[in-house]
């Protein structure tokens, strides 16, 4: 008999898992004996994980509803199509390990997670204006006046040049709720342009993104400090950015950053507003269909509004992450963020047709490109190429996107 695609998925992904941590048990236990420390690192960890990841999405994974049966061949090719980004991802770092067996390591994975951190934070504020079926092109500008916002008002009472001259050592909270303020001020009128004048979110948020870039220029070129780079930045902020946990557990353990354990918590409260709340409910529902939304009551205008105060308020928290992580800041952090973040979000499964789109999807997709970036460099591939295979996946993803939306 045949069956229908989630079950096929189910299948797949679970054996696939097993097969995987099996595999990832057995080398972890004859890498000593044999010799292979030095060959596979620490592949039989990632092995492992894998193996438990995909076990336990088919687990997890429900069966379709029986009478939506389909051949197996059309199953299966549905399969690739939904995983494809996916399963080349796979193929690449398959061959990154194979160039340079070092990517099989533990502190590359950490320095991944860490570099995906703030992008993914960046992703999940994005991923709203998406999932109505627009774009915020703002989003880079706001965590750059994050990051010079809270930067400015952190620097060492000893510093040469400093940014106030005469502000005295503040509480740590006190630029951070700044910095994330300015932000959400931007963010509200986003949302106010978009709402009340029913313009296209593009149009909006491109306008938006030149003045907040103008607002941050004003303000970082404002005397003492003229333009220059902000330094000198207290080690009370830098560590929140800095900060590794577990860094003493064994012997040549780096640590986790502090970023990474933060991104988790904003994606669970991320994850619960979009599938626990009413206000995640009307953000679907105006995406999949503005005039049933308002024929069914939603309050589009004050959703809207929230929406992109919301995106705001993560952008704020990227941009203060940024400048903690690099004790530092220009006018220019944050260019171009925007179009990695809509990129990754696509990669993973926000339709640009808006009303669909996973948290679970999210992380994915931030992940890929940080993984297909910073493998890419691990084995000396050339910038230009890497933006070429930056713009290959975007192409391939978003393909994949409208294939998808015809068929439904």
């Amino acid at each position: 008999m045949a069956e229908n695609t989630t079950s096929r998925s189910k299948r797949l992904f679970t054996t696939a898992g097993l097969i995987f941590l099996a595999l990832g048990i057995v080398l972890y236990f004859a890498k000593a004996p044999m010799g292979l420390n030095r060959k596979i690192y620490d592949l039989p960890i990632f092995l492992i994980i894998i193996g438990v990841c995909f076990a336990l999405k088919g687990f997890m994974s429900k069966n379709a509803p029986v009478n939506e049966l389909e051949t197996s061949r059309v199953s299966f090719v549905e399969f690739l199509t939904n995983n494809a980004i996916l399963l080349a991802m796979l193929v690449l770092v398959v061959v990154i390990c194979i160039l340079q067996p070092r990517f099989m390591q533990i502190r590359v994975a950490l320095d991944i997670l860490t570099q995906s951190s703030t992008k993914l934070i960046m992703a999940l504020g994005i991923c709203f204006a998406l999932l109505i079926a627009g774009t915020d092109l703002s989003a880079g500008r706001m965590v750059g006046l994050a990051a010079v916002v809270s930067a400015s008002m952190m620097q060492t009472a000893t510093y040469a040049n400093r940014f106030f001259p005469d502000l005295p050592q503040v509480e740590v909270w006190i630029p951070i709720v700044a910095a994330i303020a300015a932000c959400m001020v931007f963010g509200a009128l986003n949302g106010f342009i978009v709402a009340k004048y029913e313009m296209h979110p593009f149009i909006a948020t491109l306008a938006t993104q030149v003045i907040i870039y103008g607002v941050c220029s004003l303000y970082f070129d404002m005397p003492p400090n003229n333009s220059q780079p902000i330094g000198g930045i207290r080690s009370d902020f830098a560590q929140i950015g800095q900060m590794r946990l577990f860094s003493g557990i064994y012997k040549g353990f780096p640590g986790i950053s502090i970023l990474i354990p933060i991104s988790i918590v904003i994606c669970i409260i991320i994850w619960f507003i979009l599938n626990k709340t009413i206000f995640g409910k009307n953000v679907y529902a105006i995406g999949g269909n503005r005039e049933a939304a308002v024929v069914a009551g939603i309050n589009v205008f004050r959703n809207i509004m929230f929406i992109f105060i919301l995106a705001s308020f993560l952008y704020g928290i990227a941009g203060v992450l940024e400048a903690a992580r690099t004790a530092g800041a220009t006018n220019n952090y944050g260019n171009g963020y925007e179009t990695d973040a809509i990129a990754a979000c696509v990669v993973g499964g926000v339709s640009m047709n808006g009303g669909i789109g996973r948290v679970g999807g999210i992380i994915m997709g931030v992940l890929i490109f940080t993984v297909i970036q910073y493998g890419l460099q691990f084995i000396n591939v050339s910038p230009m190429w890497q933006q070429v295979i930056k713009g290959v996946i975007i192409a391939v993803a978003v393909a994949i996107d409208l294939t998808k939306y015809r068929r439904k």
